[in-house]
């Protein structure tokens, strides 16, 4: 350690780096006395002055040491350029700030991406590849497992004509890409494979308490009169058969196990006096669905058209 100086309790040191610090601070005595030609001693006489007024006694040596401190910038802080290097350590020194927020984003990034590369593509490169599979093999092959099905329970060429027309259609649209119309066809298959595998007589209704007959008037001419004959279907083992039934009234198609078709007046009559002979209705069985057929075949006049509610 260097020795002290009169009153001064600093070091040298400090003291040299109060000297810089005072000529910081007096920006005119620095412009003027650095400006003149003798300006190192002029200065050095300044500084002592002032220090001297403070009752502070500072050796020569002391203020020499910190007006060459002063010009050779000592004890003064100089920022590092701006740049790349600068920018990155200031960065990292602010990592506490920015580091969880940062890493929290880039987690959320990952897994918004890990998401959809590892599940929602190879998902929807799945789906895509599986509805391909199905317009191109599955639905066409049900279509000809069904139309095998009607060639072989057929009885009548109709049914078979009908299958092809609908396996046409229906492949036609799994080439197309239509999927609706490919599964419209599969259901009119379907239908057109059940109706022939159905096998039942159509009873008409012979109960206490419960309608044989009835008749309306239709809506669009009064002056006619309806008339139905209240049925259901019997199958093989005596139970009641169930069966898709459009109403002529409403247009909806009702899955039902009794129904009304409409008949002409004289099948009506015929049945209404059967029944009024002694209660009971011989000719009760109004038609017969065979199996492999897709009609009834009916025993006594019956018209187009038939009701499910009354």
């Amino acid at each position: 350690m260097m020795g002290q100086a009169g009153k001064a309790p600093l070091d040298d040191v400090m003291l040299a780096m109060d000297v810089v610090d005072t000529l910081r601070h007096e920006d005119n005595l620095v412009a003027r006395e650095l400006g003149a030609s003798d300006r190192e001693a002029q200065l050095i006489e300044r500084l002592r002055k002032i220090y001297h007024d403070q009752g502070i006694e500072v050796p020569d040596r002391i203020l020499k040491e910190g007006v060459a401190a002063l010009a050779e910038s000592r004890f003064t802080y100089a920022p590092p350029p701006d740049t790349l290097q600068t920018r990155l350590a200031r960065l990292y020194v602010r990592r506490g700030q920015w580091g969880r927020p940062v890493l929290l984003g880039l987690l959320a990034i990952a897994l918004v991406l890990g998401g959809y590369f590892l599940v929602y593509r190879p998902f929807q490169a799945s789906q895509v590849e599986a509805g391909r599979i199905e317009l191109a093999e599955t639905l066409p092959a049900r279509m000809d497992a069904l139309y095998t099905q009607v060639y072989n329970e057929a009885k009548v060429q109709s049914a078979i004509e009908q299958a092809e027309g609908w396996v046409e259609r229906g492949k036609a649209a799994a080439e197309r890409g239509d999927r609706p119309a490919a599964l419209s066809a599969i259901g009119e298959l379907e239908t057109l494979r059940d109706r022939l595998l159905a096998e039942y007589s159509i009873r008409i209704v012979n109960r206490a308490g419960e309608s044989t007959g009835i008749w309306r008037f239709p809506e669009d001419n009064t002056d006619a009169t309806n008339y139905y004959l209240v049925v259901e279907a019997i199958g093989p083992d005596g139970d009641l058969v169930t069966l898709p039934i459009e109403s002529e009234e409403t247009g909806q198609t009702e899955t039902v196990t009794s129904w009304a078709i409409r008949v002409p007046e004289v099948t009506y009559e015929s049945v209404r006096v059967d029944r009024q002979d002694d209660g009971i209705i011989q000719r009760n069985i109004l038609g017969i669905k065979q199996y492999g057929f897709l009609d009834t075949d009916f025993a006594m006049p019956v018209l187009d058209g038939a009701i499910t509610q009354w």
